[in-house]
């Protein structure tokens, strides 16, 4: 032991230079080369968004905002996207937290296939989604549907379109999620006399609340900023169909400039600030969630 001991302490220890590198900061000319080429290459994009940002806060005015939100036009499509996103929301949780569960968990037929079927409205060009659902909406028992119940270029195809992007983002999530949860929590519960489903709500639900945040803020900023499908599916109809990124399409065509990056700095202030409040309410549940997860 005593010779482990003055060994592990020897100056010439790898372990030990390696420790006094740390503590000096970098090593070696290379290093600080190495660590300048990933600050370059890592800022190139920082300095871009942040520029991005600076030259629409430099565009417009505070007088081009209040005009912007004092047109009733625009402050129904912010009541709308409001409306709209959160609805998205609740209902991509409602299919994502068991689709995520069952992908995490459960082996069975068709696996692979379900997997890609997930990813098609990630991939897919956002505009093929809307025309794919106006075509899904012109056959014969979705029109009989319609007669009672309109969908097509009324608000309901905005919530849908919505929807069938934003919720292929909540699922990834969440499969991550609980394919990080340890098993090994609920087969302890069933153990004490919980049921499946018991031992999900009462242990996996729990455990998984960072990650559900995490899920309903991806969903939520996905379905602001979608534009595409709602383009093709429900139009852009002032005082009817328009959500903030029609809103955006809108204000361009007819060469108002100013009132478009003003609803576009709207639309960033509302994201950044979703995402700040989520990731702080995940941050505080995360003790709970590691806990489960590390017995």
């Amino acid at each position: 032991m005593a010779g482990a001991t003055s060994l592990s302490a020897r100056p010439d220890n790898p372990s030990t230079l390696s420790a006094r590198k740390t503590r000096r900061g970098l090593g070696s000319r290379s290093d600080r080369r190495f660590l300048a080429a990933l600050i370059l290459l890592g800022g190139t994009y920082v300095v871009l968004l942040l520029a991005m940002v600076a030259a629409d806060l430099f565009y417009t005015t505070p007088g081009h905002l209040w005009r912007a939100l004092g047109s009733p036009e625009i402050r129904y499509a912010i009541r709308l996207s409001l409306l709209s996103c959160t609805l998205t929301t609740l209902l991509s949780l409602w299919v994502a937290v068991p689709i995520g569960y069952l992908m995490a968990r459960f082996e069975f037929p068709g696996r692979g296939i379900l997997d890609a079927l997930l990813d098609i409205p990630i991939v897919l060009p956002p505009l093929v989604i809307g025309l794919s659902l106006l075509i899904l909406f012109q056959t014969a028992p979705l029109r009989a549907l319609e007669t009672v119940f309109p969908v097509t270029y009324a608000v309901p195809s905005v919530i849908l379109a919505q929807f069938m992007v934003a919720c292929a983002f909540a699922v990834r999530t969440l499969r991550t999620t609980f394919a990080q949860i340890n098993p090994r929590q609920e087969q302890v519960a069933m153990t004490l006399g919980c049921n499946r489903a018991q031992a999900f709500w009462r242990v996996v639900l729990p455990a998984a609340r960072p990650g559900i945040l995490t899920a309903a803020t991806l969903a939520w900023a996905r379905a602001l900023g979608e534009f595409g499908p709602i383009l093709v599916f429900s139009g852009a109809t002032r005082m009817k169909t328009e959500v903030l990124p029609t809103t955006v399409f809108l204000e361009l065509s007819v060469g108002r400039l100013e009132a478009a990056v003003a609803v576009s700095l709207l639309m960033m202030a509302s994201a950044v600030v979703a995402l700040f409040l989520v990731r702080a309410w995940g941050g505080a549940g995360l003790g709970g969630g590691t806990s489960l997860r590390h017995p």
